[in-house]
């Protein structure tokens, strides 16, 4: 897979995983992360609108952890950890180490 491809797939992953846990409010937390863009919330499609995407993934977890505590990191880490394993891992985001 094309590395850049990969960023909006762990974007898109954490935010249905979130949405598990927290219903659309998911959807509206990362509305509020500069850089991604909801593109269709029904099938889950997001775009990476940045030079940064590892950045944007960081700010990511940020917004749900702010608001929703370190449970809300594991639940993003266990969301994407089959795609972080076929990582380099200089490519994984810091807060998904």
């Amino acid at each position: 897979m094309n590395p850049a491809a990969r960023f909006p797939e762990i974007a898109a992953k954490i935010i249905k995983e979130q949405e598990f846990v927290i219903g659309p409010l998911a959807w509206e937390e990362a509305r509020k992360v500069a850089g991604i863009q909801v593109v269709d919330e029904k099938k889950g499609e997001v775009t990476i609108q940045d030079a940064d995407p590892k950045g944007i993934i960081d700010r990511l977890v940020a917004q749900y952890e702010k608001i929703f505590g370190k449970a809300s990191h594991a639940v993003c880490h266990d969301a994407v950890k089959d795609i972080l394993a076929q990582m380099p891992p200089e490519e994984v985001p810091a807060s998904l180490r």
